[in-house]
């Protein structure tokens, strides 16, 4: 049996999907609730970069995008250096519910890891989409 590869998690925001959309595409939406700064080159083989406080920064290689239905990027995998060649692809799925948003997010390709790197940044990652997803519903209601 291998490692587990993906995380799902889907949230119902009470916003419609242009709004929910520009919080997960714009710089000042992934500079809001992801991080304190963002840049975003939206388009796919664009770059956004998410910087923190600390110091911290991460690069999306956005891979996939489908106005207002679909956003996919790879990123560097939580728990390796900086220089390791290795992401995982992460995809959010918009869609219509109501007077809301049904908002998904996966992330995969963690079965790529070694079981010591698989642990790290798997439980990272698992817990992190937790509080990144509470952080979006919060801006989005502010």
């Amino acid at each position: 049996m291998g490692f587990p590869d993906r995380i799902e998690r889907t949230v119902r925001i009470a916003r419609p999907v242009d709004d929910v959309w520009a919080a997960i595409t714009s710089a000042e939406g992934l500079g809001t609730w992801f991080g304190q700064r963002a840049e975003v080159d939206l388009r796919v083989g664009g770059i956004a970069t998410v910087a923190w406080d600390s110091g911290e920064r991460s690069q999306l290689r956005i891979e996939r995008l489908e106005p207002k239905t679909i956003f996919g990027y790879t990123w560097p995998v939580h728990g390796l250096p900086a220089d390791d060649p290795r992401r995982t692809y992460v995809e959010f799925t918009l869609n219509p519910d109501g007077d809301g948003t049904s908002l998904t997010v996966v992330e995969t390709g963690f079965a790529q890891l070694g079981p010591d790197e698989h642990d790290v940044a798997f439980a990272g990652n698992t817990r992190g989409w937790a509080s990144e997803l509470d952080e979006l519903v919060a801006y989005l209601h502010d």
